[in-house]
């Protein structure tokens, strides 16, 4: 499962500090310097979709794939058509990459019922897998239905690739059951092989294995000489997680249990600041990749050894323009 030269996924997310033309700029060099696929996020800023295509227009080899969409925002048979018509403009360079998110985007932003993610994630892809064949689709389901739906276009010559995010023991055994690969995130190199365990749990209910099956990380990476200041990005950025069930609950269970509690604790008394200084440079250390291009290459090398066939550098924001470490830490990895 283990590639001994790991081809490199890169988390370009469309800051609203860069112009339309940098930010292709830096996907175009991206493509130059080896790196295997982009990654875009969604969240409330730009969508996902957009920046794919515009992304997949202006380059010619690099794969595109979206990282994470929710499946409660958009119908399978939307993604459907979503993935057809990115794959016939860049034919085998998609992935749709699925996620469930949040009670709080799904629930209090969007207004959406957020229940049962894994009952829905399983209807979700078996409908979207079906849809995206190009036959004739009826579905019935408690989450999503479908009568005589049918693509108007070709089905895609070479599949899209569906990825899905997964932290926690039942969607890991679910993506090794049904996707082509996963998407982890904020995870030491350590907790990887567990993450693993539990895919192959899913890939032998289905009587496959993991070959050919992409395990693909988000791992935030900053190449910079202002180390200390970066890394209190960084615990920023992770007590934003922390504070969500779903991370709070997988944190725990990959051994900072001590640093959630706390930092929990200390954002319900709405003390914030105190619950960035929970975070510990231990913490840190696991679970973001911050200082200079030869220490931030042989850190990825190691999230690499542990088992990830795509580790994805992901730049995080710091300081008031982001740009120049952004594309520092992009130029540090590849020819």
């Amino acid at each position: 499962m283990t590639s001994p030269d790991p081809r490199l996924g890169l988390a370009l997310n469309f800051l609203s500090h860069f112009t339309a033309a940098e930010y292709l700029d830096a996907a175009r060099e991206a493509e130059r310097r080896g790196y295997r696929r982009l990654w875009v996020a969604e969240a409330a800023g730009r969508d996902a979709v957009t920046t794919m295509t515009l992304i997949a227009a202006h380059t010619e080899r690099i794969e595109v794939a979206s990282g994470i969409v929710p499946i409660q925002t958009r119908t399978p048979q939307l993604l459907a058509m979503t993935g057809a018509s990115l794959a016939h403009l860049a034919p085998g360079r998609i992935a749709l990459g699925l996620g469930v998110s949040s009670s709080v985007i799904i629930g209090q932003w969007h207004g959406l019922p957020f229940r049962a993610p894994l009952a829905q994630m399983r209807e979700a892809v078996t409908l979207l897998r079906q849809a995206l064949s190009g036959e004739r689709v009826s579905f019935e389901g408690t989450h999503y239905r479908a009568r005589n739906f049918r693509l108007a276009v070709p089905p895609p010559k070479e599949p899209v690739k569906i990825l899905l995010a997964a932290l926690n023991p039942g969607m890991l055994e679910l993506a090794g059951e049904l996707a082509d690969g996963v998407l982890l995130n904020w995870i030491a190199p350590e907790a990887v092989p567990a993450s693993i365990r539990h895919l192959e749990a899913g890939a032998r209910r289905a009587g496959r294995t993991l070959a050919n099956f992409e395990i693909a990380s988000f791992i935030r990476t900053v190449v910079t000489d202002d180390v200390e200041a970066t890394r209190q990005a960084l615990a920023r950025d992770i007590t934003g997680y922390a504070t969500v069930d779903s991370y709070a609950r997988f944190f725990a269970a990959t051994g900072f249990a001590d640093e959630t509690e706390r930092a929990n604790a200390a954002w319900k008394a709405g003390d914030r600041a105190g619950a960035v200084k929970a975070i510990s440079p231990r913490m840190l250390d696991a679970l973001g990749v911050v200082g200079s291009a030869d220490f931030c290459r042989a850190r990825i090398a190691d999230f690499a050894r542990a088992g990830l066939t795509e580790p994805v550098v992901l730049p995080f924001p710091t300081g008031e323009d982001p740009r120049p470490s952004v594309l520092a830490t992009l130029r540090a990895f590849g020819p």
